[in-house]
């Protein structure tokens, strides 16, 4: 399909925390017309007086090829209401957490128009809940539905005196994203779509650039194609570097004000509490994510071992290229401040009901044994006491591949071909 129609259509964004506000600020000053969405009850904080603030994007916006976007800009609307945000938009950004999809697919789906085209970031099982819905809902509305392994920032909101402002602080830009459409015979009209967010601007401009690093990697910066939604579901690496890092980690955050005598404010999780022996946890996590791809027959992004012995982790060459590390024996002036600052935290209430969880089913399923993430699952549901595994929604019947053959689930992740349970 020739996606250009895209081109001076309104996009949406659904989600005003950190990722959506900063997308709404970086697509606005690219030039296009932007809706944000929030929900009713996280609207009136984080719409305050955005109507005559307008959003401001700051930070040092790390990024291999330095491309940055700095400043302050309003945006066409700030709503609590759904169908005015995408009405007549052409893309759809979805910059929720994983537990609030199904509420706002559910919103959405009775609103969607022919040619809209959905971008899920991270995707944490985005789109099998979609695509569930628009079947369960009777949609037959001809919609692109797909995903990113990633958001295309590191950034936090500014909060000062208690007030959460409209200053989105960019630490880094990634140079590289890879995403995937359900079905896969979608995926060329959704990478084609994503030419049209300026928000992915500085992987525009990196987009075809090829890096050799000092060991000889060969690295792809800009759009990236993923084998299947499997694919980018296991590229996303939030759960092999939050879990261990805040479980193995959670003494240092615990004790950082009382007993390290630090300022809590200026707890991260990178710049104080990874360390040799949790990359080493955290490498073997990879290579039991490693093992289900292969078995699923589905791709997996290249990480190698020692990404993970760096302050960085991999994260590092996303943003800086494939050589760029900061060793533990130093202090990352970029990491302060960043959390998490309690357990009860998205790196752990999503990380492992929703992505550890369903790696380890997809184990159980494939007869792949995944020891090191079962026992990240055991340990975060012992220190929250609570069963996080138990608690969760994300079975895979509940994501609607529970049932499938091998063969089936492939048919569905390519064609688009569902069987019925």
């Amino acid at each position: 399909m020739d996606m250009r129609y895209l081109k001076d259509m309104p996009i949406a964004i659904l989600g005003a925390g950190a990722v959506g506000k900063t997308m709404a600020a970086d697509c606005a000053m690219g030039g296009k017309e932007v809706r944000l969405w929030d929900q009713p009850r996280f609207a009136k904080t984080n719409f305050t007086n955005i109507e005559k603030t307008g959003i401001t994007l700051s930070g040092n916006q790390f990024s291999y090829f330095g491309f940055q976007r700095k400043g302050n800009v309003k945006i066409a609307l700030a709503t609590d209401d759904m169908a005015k945000a995408v009405k007549g938009a052409g893309i759809i950004i979805v910059a929720t957490v994983a537990i609030a999809h199904e509420d706002v697919f559910r919103q959405l789906i009775p609103l969607l128009e022919d040619g809209q085209v959905i971008h899920i970031l991270p995707d944490n099982c985005g789109t099998f809940v979609c695509r569930k819905l628009m079947r369960e809902m009777g949609c037959t509305k001809k919609v692109i539905v797909g995903a990113w392994y990633t958001a295309p920032y590191g950034i936090r909101i500014v909060r000062r005196g208690g007030v959460t402002t409209n200053e989105c602080k960019v630490e880094d830009r990634i140079t590289t994203i890879r995403g995937c459409a359900l079905p896969d015979t979608d995926t060329d009209d959704f990478m084609a779509s994503a030419w049209y967010i300026p928000a992915f601007d500085a992987i525009m401009d990196a987009d075809g650039e090829v890096t050799v690093s000092k060991k000889g990697e060969v690295f792809q910066h800009g759009f990236v194609r993923g084998n299947t939604v499997l694919d980018i579901n296991l590229s996303n690496v939030n759960p092999v570097i939050h879990v261990p890092g805040a479980v193995l980690g959670a003494a240092v955050m615990q004790n950082f004000d009382k007993v390290l005598d630090q300022e809590m404010k200026n707890y991260s999780l990178y710049g104080f509490a990874l360390c040799p022996a949790i990359a080493e946890v955290q490498a073997r996590f990879w290579e039991e994510e490693k093992a289900l791809a292969a078995a699923m027959e589905v791709g997996l992004c290249t990480v190698n071992y020692e990404d993970f012995f760096s302050r960085t982790t991999m994260y590092g060459k996303e943003y800086m290229g494939p050589d760029f590390a900061v060793p533990f024996t130093e202090k990352y002036e970029n990491f302060f401040g960043d959390g998490p600052f309690d357990l009860e935290n998205r790196y752990i209430t999503e990380d492992v009901p929703v992505g550890c969880y369903f790696m380890s089913q997809l184990g159980r399923k494939y007869g792949v044994p995944t020891p090191i993430i079962d026992s990240m699952i055991l340990l975060a549901s012992t220190m929250l006491k609570r069963d996080l595994a138990k608690e969760s929604k994300y079975t895979l019947d509940y994501l609607d591949i529970g049932h499938m053959t091998h063969e089936q689930l492939h048919k569905y992740l390519r064609e688009g071909v569902f069987t019925e349970k």
